[in-house]
């Protein structure tokens, strides 16, 4: 059974979506404790977030049906046992018994690939960096607490370096279109990515679209006036400055 929580919740039983209610408790439980895979949730709180404005002896029973119901539909995944675990006055999933998470895949596919970076695989690195941007279909749903924003944005950040490694893996191959497309991509979650930019603008000039590659930077000089009402860094203008009177010069460094 796997609980997917970047881009739209979903739960897969032996690779079929199960059909929840979009918004029902069964989702926010689910969701809820999937976003506290580690240590789980306490009683108390796992029973204000999902009926907060309920008679707490009320919500315990609503709880306890729902951690039934659960059970009977999704517990044949998973030998019988149930997709949650109650001990010591706390909720967590029950990983034991096959319960697991996209967001745990994406980690440990980031954490591959830093690891064989750093042994000079770049190859099997940038595999393991394209799994895991392609499993990363939009931000993480559910949750509205402090944890589940800070982590919401933790994991923005890392698929954004991952997807910027990524970038420049696709470059130094000479992969030119792939390694526009994902930057663009990349841009698409940060758009003030000065770094990103003059890579673009670089692709662009390798396919030998030049007025694109110019293009590109009124784009980044926009964006960040927009945003922060800043120039673009040093580098940026000198990288447009090259390409406007000198492109030669960028194509041999």
């Amino acid at each position: 059974m796997r609980i997917c929580l970047l881009g739209e919740f979903r739960v897969l039983k032996h690779g079929q979506t199960v059909t929840f209610r979009s918004g029902g408790k069964a989702e926010v439980v689910l969701s809820t404790l999937a976003l506290r895979r580690g240590k789980g949730l306490a009683r108390t709180a796992l029973l204000d977030a999902v009926w907060p404005d309920t008679e707490r002896q009320l919500a315990a029973q609503s709880l306890n049906t729902l951690v039934y119901s659960l059970h009977r539909q999704l517990g044949d995944a998973l030998g019988g046992a149930t997709p949650s675990v109650h001990e010591d006055h706390f909720y967590r999933l029950n990983s034991e018994a096959g319960v697991s998470v996209d967001v745990d895949e994406l980690l440990s596919l980031a954490d591959e690939g830093d690891g064989l970076a750093r042994a000079g695989d770049e190859a099997a690195a940038g595999e393991r960096y394209a799994r895991a941007v392609e499993l990363y279909s939009g931000d993480l749903t559910g949750g509205t607490s402090v944890h589940d924003v800070i982590e919401r944005e933790r994991v923005r950040a890392l698929c954004i370096r991952v997807l910027w490694n990524l970038v420049q893996y696709e470059y130094s191959r000479e992969r030119f279109s792939t390694s526009l497309e994902l930057a663009h991509r990349l841009l698409s979650m940060d758009p003030c990515r000065e770094d990103a930019h003059r890579l673009i603008m670089h692709c662009y000039l390798r396919t030998g679209e030049r007025a694109q590659a110019l293009r590109q930077y009124r784009v980044c000089e926009t964006v960040l006036r927009e945003e922060f009402d800043a120039l673009p860094e040093a580098a940026t203008r000198t990288l447009f400055n090259q390409v406007r009177v000198d492109p030669s010069r960028v194509l041999l460094q």
